[in-house]
């Protein structure tokens, strides 16, 4: 009876283990990322790149920028680039506080977004 609950229990938790990574595989996130957050870049223009911990669908991902102003505008990704990262480049970027939101569908199927405040200076 002991060896039934003991094999039992070692059966659950190595369910349980295998189980747990799939989790924290199922969404894309940022590794590195250029901007910085809060960083502080030269105008006029500016190199955006993200990297991220798993493929993209480039086609359905997105970057939008926010202005000083409070206005968007659609950025456009860089189609040759490694699949797990989005590049694009900013141009005509004045001095003033910028959001960066970026929304990415893995190739699992699963879509993630964010967001990286930064500054043009002067």
């Amino acid at each position: 009876m002991l060896k039934k609950v003991a094999i039992f229990i070692a059966l659950a938790a190595f369910g349980w283990l295998s189980a747990e990574p799939r989790t924290a595989e199922a969404h894309a996130l940022v590794v590195t990322a250029s901007p910085k957050a809060d960083s502080v870049v030269a105008g006029p223009d500016s190199a955006i790149g993200l990297h991220f911990n798993s493929r993209l669908d480039r086609e359905r991902s997105r970057l939008t920028l926010t202005l000083p102003d409070g206005t968007s505008r659609k950025i456009d990704i860089d189609t040759t680039s490694a699949p797990e990262i989005l590049a694009a480049r900013a141009t005509g970027l004045q001095p003033g506080k910028y959001l960066l939101k970026w929304q990415v569908l893995a190739v699992d199927g699963h879509i993630t977004r964010g967001e990286i405040p930064f500054s043009v200076g002067e």
